[in-house]
Protein backbone atom coordinates (compact mmCIF):
# COMPACT_ATOMS: atom_id res chain seq x y z
CA UNK A 1 0.00 0.00 0.00
CA UNK A 2 1.16 3.49 -1.08
CA UNK A 3 0.71 6.70 0.36
CA UNK A 4 -0.55 9.33 -2.32
CA UNK A 5 2.04 11.72 -2.97
CA UNK A 6 -0.31 13.12 -5.86
CA UNK A 7 -3.66 14.72 -4.99
CA UNK A 8 -6.69 11.71 -5.95
CA UNK A 9 -8.78 12.81 -8.89
CA UNK A 10 -12.57 12.80 -9.22
CA UNK A 11 -16.01 13.73 -10.80
CA UNK A 12 -16.43 17.39 -10.32
CA UNK A 13 -19.72 18.48 -8.21
CA UNK A 14 -22.62 18.95 -10.68
CA UNK A 15 -20.45 19.52 -13.65
CA UNK A 16 -19.22 16.52 -16.23
CA UNK A 17 -15.82 17.01 -15.57
CA UNK A 18 -12.72 16.12 -13.37
CA UNK A 19 -11.02 18.14 -10.34
CA UNK A 20 -8.33 16.92 -8.23
CA UNK A 21 -8.32 17.01 -4.10
CA UNK A 22 -7.44 20.37 -4.04
CA UNK A 23 -10.75 22.03 -5.49
CA UNK A 24 -8.47 22.34 -9.07
CA UNK A 25 -9.86 21.68 -12.79
CA UNK A 26 -7.93 18.93 -14.05
CA UNK A 27 -8.54 17.26 -17.70
CA UNK A 28 -6.93 13.83 -19.14
CA UNK A 29 -4.66 15.61 -21.73
CA UNK A 30 -2.80 12.64 -23.20
CA UNK A 31 -2.54 9.11 -24.90
CA UNK A 32 -2.78 5.04 -24.98
CA UNK A 33 0.73 3.83 -24.57
CA UNK A 34 1.95 0.33 -23.78
CA UNK A 35 4.84 -0.95 -21.59
CA UNK A 36 6.24 -2.49 -24.70
CA UNK A 37 6.54 0.72 -26.89
CA UNK A 38 9.78 2.46 -27.49
CA UNK A 39 9.13 4.92 -24.75
CA UNK A 40 8.42 2.79 -21.30
CA UNK A 41 9.98 -0.35 -23.07
CA UNK A 42 13.08 0.55 -20.90
CA UNK A 43 11.02 -0.03 -17.99
CA UNK A 44 10.84 -3.60 -18.19
CA UNK A 45 14.24 -4.89 -15.86
CA UNK A 46 15.02 -1.55 -15.17
CA UNK A 47 16.93 -1.41 -18.07
CA UNK A 48 17.00 2.59 -18.68
CA UNK A 49 14.89 4.38 -15.58
CA UNK A 50 16.41 7.59 -16.37
CA UNK A 51 15.53 7.66 -19.76
CA UNK A 52 11.40 6.87 -18.91
CA UNK A 53 11.91 9.74 -16.44
CA UNK A 54 13.41 12.04 -18.99
CA UNK A 55 10.44 11.10 -21.46
CA UNK A 56 7.40 11.59 -18.70
CA UNK A 57 9.07 15.19 -17.89
CA UNK A 58 8.91 16.04 -21.39
CA UNK A 59 5.20 14.71 -21.86
CA UNK A 60 4.38 17.07 -18.44
CA UNK A 61 6.69 19.82 -20.13
CA UNK A 62 4.02 19.45 -22.93
CA UNK A 63 0.72 19.56 -21.34
CA UNK A 64 0.22 15.96 -20.54
CA UNK A 65 -1.97 14.79 -17.71
CA UNK A 66 -2.37 11.31 -18.11
CA UNK A 67 -1.75 8.37 -19.61
CA UNK A 68 -3.96 5.36 -20.22
CA UNK A 69 -1.96 1.91 -20.38
CA UNK A 70 -2.57 -1.87 -19.40
CA UNK A 71 -1.32 -4.05 -17.10
CA UNK A 72 -0.48 -6.54 -19.20
CA UNK A 73 0.15 -6.00 -22.76
CA UNK A 74 -0.35 -9.22 -24.32
CA UNK A 75 1.22 -8.67 -28.16
CA UNK A 76 4.33 -10.32 -26.56
CA UNK A 77 4.91 -13.44 -24.04
CA UNK A 78 6.99 -12.10 -21.69
CA UNK A 79 4.93 -8.87 -20.83
CA UNK A 80 2.15 -11.11 -18.84
CA UNK A 81 1.57 -10.11 -15.25
CA UNK A 82 0.80 -13.13 -14.32
CA UNK A 83 2.63 -16.51 -15.12
CA UNK A 84 0.91 -18.83 -13.60
CA UNK A 85 -2.43 -17.58 -13.23
CA UNK A 86 -2.71 -15.68 -9.83
CA UNK A 87 0.87 -15.40 -9.30
CA UNK A 88 2.21 -11.85 -10.47
CA UNK A 89 5.55 -12.34 -12.29
CA UNK A 90 8.36 -10.22 -10.31
CA UNK A 91 9.83 -8.26 -13.11
CA UNK A 92 6.39 -7.10 -13.80
CA UNK A 93 5.62 -5.77 -10.30
CA UNK A 94 9.24 -3.96 -10.42
CA UNK A 95 8.52 -2.51 -13.43
CA UNK A 96 4.80 -0.92 -12.55
CA UNK A 97 6.66 -0.27 -8.82
CA UNK A 98 8.79 1.81 -10.40
CA UNK A 99 6.01 3.43 -13.43
CA UNK A 100 3.91 4.59 -10.29
CA UNK A 101 6.64 6.17 -8.22
CA UNK A 102 7.90 7.57 -11.52
CA UNK A 103 4.02 9.09 -12.46
CA UNK A 104 3.72 10.50 -9.02
CA UNK A 105 7.32 12.30 -8.78
CA UNK A 106 6.56 14.07 -12.18
CA UNK A 107 3.09 14.53 -11.95
CA UNK A 108 1.57 12.35 -14.36
CA UNK A 109 -1.29 10.08 -14.32
CA UNK A 110 -2.98 6.64 -15.03
CA UNK A 111 -5.94 5.47 -16.40
CA UNK A 112 -5.19 1.78 -15.96
CA UNK A 113 -7.27 -1.07 -17.10
CA UNK A 114 -6.57 -4.58 -15.93
CA UNK A 115 -6.66 -6.17 -18.80
CA UNK A 116 -5.27 -6.49 -22.48
CA UNK A 117 -8.55 -8.32 -24.17
CA UNK A 118 -7.24 -7.52 -27.90
CA UNK A 119 -3.97 -9.34 -27.59
CA UNK A 120 -5.39 -11.88 -25.50
CA UNK A 121 -8.20 -13.09 -27.50
CA UNK A 122 -5.89 -13.06 -30.30
CA UNK A 123 -2.77 -15.46 -28.55
CA UNK A 124 -5.22 -17.11 -26.02
CA UNK A 125 -3.27 -20.02 -26.39
CA UNK A 126 -0.22 -18.59 -24.55
CA UNK A 127 -2.29 -16.56 -21.84
CA UNK A 128 -1.74 -17.86 -18.12
CA UNK A 129 -5.56 -17.93 -18.18
CA UNK A 130 -5.63 -20.42 -20.59
CA UNK A 131 -6.66 -24.34 -19.27
CA UNK A 132 -3.78 -25.11 -21.57
CA UNK A 133 -1.53 -22.93 -19.57
CA UNK A 134 -2.64 -24.29 -16.07
CA UNK A 135 -5.60 -21.25 -16.27
CA UNK A 136 -9.31 -21.63 -15.74
CA UNK A 137 -10.63 -21.10 -19.24
CA UNK A 138 -10.56 -23.21 -22.38
CA UNK A 139 -11.75 -20.05 -24.98
CA UNK A 140 -12.29 -16.77 -24.50
CA UNK A 141 -15.78 -16.72 -25.31
CA UNK A 142 -16.68 -17.44 -21.44
CA UNK A 143 -14.47 -14.34 -20.23
CA UNK A 144 -17.19 -12.54 -18.43
CA UNK A 145 -19.60 -15.34 -17.84
CA UNK A 146 -17.33 -18.02 -16.55
CA UNK A 147 -17.33 -18.26 -12.09
CA UNK A 148 -13.58 -18.74 -12.15
CA UNK A 149 -12.51 -16.11 -14.79
CA UNK A 150 -14.11 -14.10 -12.88
CA UNK A 151 -12.72 -15.24 -9.93
CA UNK A 152 -9.27 -14.53 -11.52
CA UNK A 153 -10.24 -11.17 -12.64
CA UNK A 154 -11.05 -10.13 -9.18
CA UNK A 155 -7.63 -11.51 -7.66
CA UNK A 156 -6.13 -9.44 -10.12
CA UNK A 157 -8.10 -6.11 -9.30
CA UNK A 158 -7.26 -6.74 -5.66
CA UNK A 159 -3.36 -7.26 -6.31
CA UNK A 160 -3.35 -4.15 -8.09
CA UNK A 161 -5.60 -1.85 -5.69
CA UNK A 162 -3.57 -3.09 -2.66
CA UNK A 163 -0.72 -2.40 -4.54
CA UNK A 164 -1.10 0.77 -6.13
CA UNK A 165 -4.68 1.95 -5.11
CA UNK A 166 -3.27 4.09 -2.68
CA UNK A 167 -1.39 6.67 -5.52
CA UNK A 168 -2.54 9.74 -6.67
CA UNK A 169 -1.11 8.97 -9.75
CA UNK A 170 -3.83 6.79 -10.63
CA UNK A 171 -6.78 8.50 -12.50
CA UNK A 172 -8.84 6.36 -12.81
CA UNK A 173 -10.06 3.01 -13.89
CA UNK A 174 -10.80 1.29 -16.53
CA UNK A 175 -12.56 -1.81 -15.14
CA UNK A 176 -12.69 -3.87 -18.61
CA UNK A 177 -11.22 -2.67 -21.81
CA UNK A 178 -13.65 -2.91 -24.91
CA UNK A 179 -16.12 -5.58 -23.24
CA UNK A 180 -18.03 -7.53 -26.23
CA UNK A 181 -20.66 -9.67 -26.67
CA UNK A 182 -18.12 -12.13 -28.22
CA UNK A 183 -16.69 -12.32 -24.32
CA UNK A 184 -20.36 -13.45 -23.24
CA UNK A 185 -20.96 -16.05 -25.78
CA UNK A 186 -22.19 -13.99 -27.85
CA UNK A 187 -24.32 -11.86 -25.38
CA UNK A 188 -24.80 -8.52 -24.19
CA UNK A 189 -27.42 -9.23 -21.42
CA UNK A 190 -24.71 -10.25 -18.46
CA UNK A 191 -22.37 -6.41 -18.94
CA UNK A 192 -24.80 -5.23 -16.18
CA UNK A 193 -23.92 -8.16 -13.74
CA UNK A 194 -20.16 -8.15 -14.51
CA UNK A 195 -19.78 -4.56 -14.38
CA UNK A 196 -21.47 -4.36 -10.80
CA UNK A 197 -19.23 -7.14 -9.75
CA UNK A 198 -16.33 -5.29 -10.90
CA UNK A 199 -16.73 -2.44 -9.97
CA UNK A 200 -18.26 -3.10 -6.19
CA UNK A 201 -15.61 -4.96 -5.50
CA UNK A 202 -12.44 -2.34 -6.31
CA UNK A 203 -14.62 0.24 -4.69
CA UNK A 204 -15.38 -1.69 -1.68
CA UNK A 205 -11.68 -2.27 -1.30
CA UNK A 206 -10.40 1.19 -2.07
CA UNK A 207 -13.27 2.12 0.28
CA UNK A 208 -11.69 -0.25 3.28
CA UNK A 209 -7.83 0.66 2.73
CA UNK A 210 -8.02 4.45 1.88
CA UNK A 211 -11.18 5.40 2.68
CA UNK A 212 -12.29 6.90 -0.51
CA UNK A 213 -12.24 5.36 -4.69
CA UNK A 214 -10.65 6.60 -7.54
CA UNK A 215 -13.47 6.99 -10.48
CA UNK A 216 -14.34 3.82 -12.88
CA UNK A 217 -15.64 3.30 -16.31
CA UNK A 218 -15.66 0.30 -18.86
CA UNK A 219 -14.56 0.96 -22.67
CA UNK A 220 -16.73 -0.16 -25.33
CA UNK A 221 -15.42 -0.55 -29.02
CA UNK A 222 -17.82 2.45 -30.59
CA UNK A 223 -18.46 1.10 -33.97
CA UNK A 224 -20.48 -1.72 -32.08
CA UNK A 225 -23.17 0.79 -31.09
CA UNK A 226 -23.90 1.08 -34.97
CA UNK A 227 -22.58 -2.47 -36.01
CA UNK A 228 -25.52 -4.32 -33.50
CA UNK A 229 -27.94 -1.61 -32.06
CA UNK A 230 -30.46 -5.40 -31.48
CA UNK A 231 -27.69 -5.83 -28.06
CA UNK A 232 -28.17 -3.49 -24.96
CA UNK A 233 -24.98 -1.98 -25.65
CA UNK A 234 -26.40 1.64 -24.21
CA UNK A 235 -27.40 1.02 -20.74
CA UNK A 236 -24.52 -0.56 -19.47
CA UNK A 237 -21.71 1.87 -21.16
CA UNK A 238 -23.52 5.16 -20.77
CA UNK A 239 -26.10 4.59 -18.07
CA UNK A 240 -24.56 1.57 -15.03
CA UNK A 241 -25.08 3.15 -11.66
CA UNK A 242 -21.82 1.93 -10.30
CA UNK A 243 -19.89 4.36 -13.26
CA UNK A 244 -18.55 7.50 -12.88
CA UNK A 245 -17.77 8.44 -16.50
CA UNK A 246 -18.61 7.07 -19.54
CA UNK A 247 -16.26 5.96 -22.41
CA UNK A 248 -15.82 4.33 -25.68
CA UNK A 249 -13.27 3.90 -28.22
CA UNK A 250 -13.86 6.16 -31.65
CA UNK A 251 -13.61 4.59 -35.00
CA UNK A 252 -15.83 5.75 -37.30
CA UNK A 253 -15.14 3.32 -40.73
CA UNK A 254 -13.62 5.10 -43.43
CA UNK A 255 -13.81 8.58 -42.12
CA UNK A 256 -11.75 8.21 -38.69
CA UNK A 257 -10.09 4.73 -39.05
CA UNK A 258 -9.03 5.73 -42.48
CA UNK A 259 -8.81 9.35 -43.39
CA UNK A 260 -8.49 11.04 -46.33
CA UNK A 261 -8.49 14.16 -45.83
CA UNK A 262 -8.50 15.48 -42.22
CA UNK A 263 -11.98 17.57 -41.94
CA UNK A 264 -14.75 14.46 -42.39
CA UNK A 265 -12.55 12.99 -39.82
CA UNK A 266 -13.61 15.87 -36.86
CA UNK A 267 -17.32 16.10 -38.35
CA UNK A 268 -17.48 12.35 -37.58
CA UNK A 269 -15.71 12.77 -33.87
CA UNK A 270 -18.29 15.78 -33.22
CA UNK A 271 -21.26 13.70 -34.25
CA UNK A 272 -20.32 10.50 -32.11
CA UNK A 273 -19.37 12.77 -28.68
CA UNK A 274 -22.84 14.64 -29.06
CA UNK A 275 -24.34 10.60 -29.63
CA UNK A 276 -23.16 9.31 -26.75
CA UNK A 277 -23.71 12.32 -24.67
CA UNK A 278 -27.68 12.21 -25.52
CA UNK A 279 -27.53 8.41 -24.16
CA UNK A 280 -26.22 9.89 -20.34
CA UNK A 281 -28.71 10.64 -18.46
CA UNK A 282 -27.16 12.03 -15.07
CA UNK A 283 -24.81 14.35 -16.43
CA UNK A 284 -21.46 11.90 -15.85
CA UNK A 285 -18.36 13.11 -17.98
CA UNK A 286 -17.80 11.04 -21.27
CA UNK A 287 -14.54 11.03 -22.74
CA UNK A 288 -13.14 8.81 -25.78
CA UNK A 289 -10.36 6.63 -24.47
CA UNK A 290 -9.23 5.53 -28.00
CA UNK A 291 -9.16 6.52 -31.82
CA UNK A 292 -7.06 6.99 -34.75
CA UNK A 293 -6.40 5.25 -38.17
CA UNK A 294 -6.96 1.55 -37.31
CA UNK A 295 -7.83 0.89 -40.54
CA UNK A 296 -4.65 2.54 -42.53
CA UNK A 297 -2.50 1.59 -40.13
CA UNK A 298 -3.53 -2.17 -39.01
CA UNK A 299 -5.30 -3.26 -42.41
CA UNK A 300 -3.68 -1.32 -44.97
CA UNK A 301 -0.26 -1.63 -43.27
CA UNK A 302 0.09 2.36 -43.96
CA UNK A 303 1.19 5.00 -41.77
CA UNK A 304 -0.11 8.26 -42.97
CA UNK A 305 2.41 10.59 -43.56
CA UNK A 306 2.99 12.75 -40.65
CA UNK A 307 1.95 16.70 -41.19
CA UNK A 308 -1.12 14.94 -42.28
CA UNK A 309 -1.72 12.85 -39.34
CA UNK A 310 -0.84 16.06 -37.06
CA UNK A 311 -3.39 17.81 -38.31
CA UNK A 312 -5.49 14.88 -38.22
CA UNK A 313 -4.76 14.63 -34.51
CA UNK A 314 -5.70 17.92 -33.64
CA UNK A 315 -9.21 18.05 -35.83
CA UNK A 316 -10.28 15.58 -33.85
CA UNK A 317 -8.89 16.53 -30.64
CA UNK A 318 -10.46 19.97 -30.97
CA UNK A 319 -14.13 18.70 -32.94
CA UNK A 320 -14.16 15.85 -28.96
CA UNK A 321 -13.55 18.63 -26.43
CA UNK A 322 -15.92 21.11 -28.60
CA UNK A 323 -18.87 19.05 -28.67
CA UNK A 324 -18.87 18.43 -25.22
CA UNK A 325 -15.87 15.94 -24.36
CA UNK A 326 -14.01 15.61 -21.65
CA UNK A 327 -9.86 16.82 -23.15
CA UNK A 328 -9.30 15.68 -26.79
CA UNK A 329 -9.51 12.11 -26.28
CA UNK A 330 -6.64 9.55 -26.36
CA UNK A 331 -4.68 8.60 -29.81
CA UNK A 332 -3.63 4.98 -30.07
CA UNK A 333 -0.67 5.80 -32.42
CA UNK A 334 -1.16 3.50 -34.93
CA UNK A 335 2.32 4.66 -36.45
CA UNK A 336 5.87 3.37 -36.87
CA UNK A 337 7.63 3.54 -34.50
CA UNK A 338 4.65 3.25 -32.36
CA UNK A 339 4.58 6.80 -30.63
CA UNK A 340 3.16 9.82 -30.91
CA UNK A 341 4.51 12.78 -33.20
CA UNK A 342 6.60 15.89 -32.52
CA UNK A 343 3.87 17.76 -33.95
CA UNK A 344 0.88 15.88 -31.89
CA UNK A 345 2.82 16.84 -28.76
CA UNK A 346 2.82 20.16 -29.80
CA UNK A 347 -1.26 19.92 -30.32
CA UNK A 348 -1.65 18.55 -26.45
CA UNK A 349 0.42 21.25 -25.48
CA UNK A 350 -1.68 24.04 -27.46
CA UNK A 351 -4.66 22.37 -25.69
CA UNK A 352 -3.71 22.52 -22.44
CA UNK A 353 -3.26 26.14 -22.97
CA UNK A 354 -6.38 26.76 -23.91
CA UNK A 355 -7.70 24.63 -20.76
CA UNK A 356 -7.82 27.64 -18.29
CA UNK A 357 -10.04 29.84 -20.02
CA UNK A 358 -12.64 28.13 -19.08
CA UNK A 359 -13.92 27.25 -15.55
CA UNK A 360 -14.62 23.39 -16.19
CA UNK A 361 -15.96 22.48 -12.79
CA UNK A 362 -18.73 25.02 -13.02
CA UNK A 363 -19.48 24.14 -16.66
CA UNK A 364 -22.44 22.35 -17.36
CA UNK A 365 -22.37 22.00 -20.88
CA UNK A 366 -24.81 21.10 -23.46
CA UNK A 367 -23.97 20.49 -27.32
CA UNK A 368 -25.39 22.95 -29.42
CA UNK A 369 -25.91 23.74 -33.44
CA UNK A 370 -24.42 26.69 -34.73
CA UNK A 371 -24.40 27.26 -38.25
CA UNK A 372 -21.65 29.01 -40.13
CA UNK A 373 -21.15 29.65 -43.69
CA UNK A 374 -17.91 28.20 -45.06
CA UNK A 375 -16.92 26.32 -41.67
CA UNK A 376 -18.10 23.32 -39.85
CA UNK A 377 -19.13 24.47 -36.01
CA UNK A 378 -18.97 21.88 -33.16
CA UNK A 379 -20.00 23.90 -29.80
CA UNK A 380 -21.28 23.29 -26.46
CA UNK A 381 -22.36 25.69 -23.93
CA UNK A 382 -24.12 26.25 -20.45
CA UNK A 383 -25.56 30.15 -19.60
CA UNK A 384 -22.68 31.22 -18.37
CA UNK A 385 -19.87 29.62 -20.68
CA UNK A 386 -19.22 28.47 -24.21
CA UNK A 387 -16.23 26.40 -26.02
CA UNK A 388 -16.69 26.81 -29.88
CA UNK A 389 -14.27 25.21 -32.23
CA UNK A 390 -14.72 26.10 -36.16
CA UNK A 391 -12.58 24.49 -38.98
CA UNK A 392 -13.17 25.33 -42.54
CA UNK A 393 -15.30 23.17 -44.91
CA UNK A 394 -13.31 23.60 -48.08
CA UNK A 395 -9.86 25.04 -49.55
CA UNK A 396 -8.15 21.97 -48.44
CA UNK A 397 -4.41 21.04 -50.46
CA UNK A 398 -3.73 18.25 -52.89
CA UNK A 399 -2.50 15.77 -49.64
CA UNK A 400 -6.38 16.55 -48.05
CA UNK A 401 -4.54 19.16 -45.08
CA UNK A 402 -7.02 22.12 -45.04
CA UNK A 403 -5.32 24.98 -46.57
CA UNK A 404 -3.13 27.67 -44.52
CA UNK A 405 -4.75 30.93 -46.38
CA UNK A 406 -7.14 32.94 -44.39
CA UNK A 407 -10.41 33.99 -45.20
CA UNK A 408 -10.44 37.23 -47.26
CA UNK A 409 -14.27 37.90 -45.49
CA UNK A 410 -15.95 38.80 -42.83
CA UNK A 411 -17.06 36.14 -40.76
CA UNK A 412 -20.13 35.90 -38.99
CA UNK A 413 -20.98 33.61 -35.97
CA UNK A 414 -23.91 33.40 -34.43
CA UNK A 415 -25.19 31.27 -31.20
CA UNK A 416 -27.75 31.12 -29.03
CA UNK A 417 -26.52 32.67 -24.91
CA UNK A 418 -28.59 34.58 -22.20
CA UNK A 419 -28.46 38.03 -22.25
CA UNK A 420 -25.39 39.94 -20.93
CA UNK A 421 -22.12 40.96 -21.25
CA UNK A 422 -19.65 38.41 -22.52
CA UNK A 423 -16.00 37.84 -22.94
CA UNK A 424 -14.85 36.56 -26.09
CA UNK A 425 -11.16 34.96 -26.29
CA UNK A 426 -9.72 33.91 -29.71
CA UNK A 427 -7.30 30.84 -29.70
CA UNK A 428 -4.87 29.90 -32.50
CA UNK A 429 -5.29 25.92 -31.90
CA UNK A 430 -2.04 24.96 -34.02
CA UNK A 431 0.53 28.08 -32.32
CA UNK A 432 -1.30 27.19 -29.17
CA UNK A 433 -1.77 30.88 -28.24
CA UNK A 434 -4.44 34.00 -27.35
CA UNK A 435 -5.22 35.62 -30.92
CA UNK A 436 -7.21 38.55 -28.86
CA UNK A 437 -10.16 38.76 -26.13
CA UNK A 438 -12.55 41.10 -26.71
CA UNK A 439 -15.89 42.16 -24.87
CA UNK A 440 -19.33 41.97 -26.43
CA UNK A 441 -23.01 42.04 -25.17
CA UNK A 442 -25.31 39.29 -25.83
CA UNK A 443 -29.05 39.95 -26.60
CA UNK A 444 -32.39 38.42 -26.62
CA UNK A 445 -31.57 36.80 -30.12
CA UNK A 446 -27.92 35.29 -28.76
CA UNK A 447 -24.38 35.76 -29.50
CA UNK A 448 -23.16 37.41 -32.73
CA UNK A 449 -19.39 37.12 -33.23
CA UNK A 450 -17.56 38.67 -35.92
CA UNK A 451 -14.40 37.60 -37.38
CA UNK A 452 -12.06 39.25 -39.76
CA UNK A 453 -9.39 37.03 -42.23
CA UNK A 454 -10.49 33.75 -40.30
CA UNK A 455 -8.01 30.91 -40.73
CA UNK A 456 -8.29 27.47 -41.60
CA UNK A 457 -9.72 26.82 -37.79
CA UNK A 458 -10.01 28.42 -34.75
CA UNK A 459 -11.25 27.79 -31.19
CA UNK A 460 -13.18 30.06 -28.68
CA UNK A 461 -13.80 30.55 -25.42
CA UNK A 462 -16.66 32.67 -24.12
CA UNK A 463 -17.18 33.51 -20.56
CA UNK A 464 -19.86 36.25 -18.80
CA UNK A 465 -18.44 38.60 -17.14
CA UNK A 466 -19.79 40.73 -13.97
Amino acid sequence: MRDAALPWIRVADGAPYFVDDTGRDWTPIGQNDAITWPELAPLFRRRDLAAVERHLHWLVEHGVTCLRLMIEYAQVRHRYFERPVGRPVPAMVQLWDDLFDLCERVGLRILLTPVDTFWMWLHWRHHPWNSAQGGPLDHPSRLLTAPAVRAAIKARLTFIVRRWGGSGALFAWDLWNEIHHAQGEGSADGFGEFIADLSQHVRALETQLYGRSHPQTVSLFGPELWWRPDLPLTEPIFRHPDLDFASIHIYRSGSIDDPRNTVAPAVAMGGIVRHCLAEITDGRPFLDTEHGPIHSFKDRHRTLPEPFDDEYFRHLSWAHLASGGVGGGMRWPNRHPHVLTSGMRRAQRAMAGFLPLIHWQRFRRAPIEVKVTGYHAFACRDDDQAVVWLVRKGGRMADGRSGTDPSTRTLTLKLPFAPGDVEITGYNTAAGRIIDTVQAKSTATGLKIEVAAMPADRAFAIRRTG
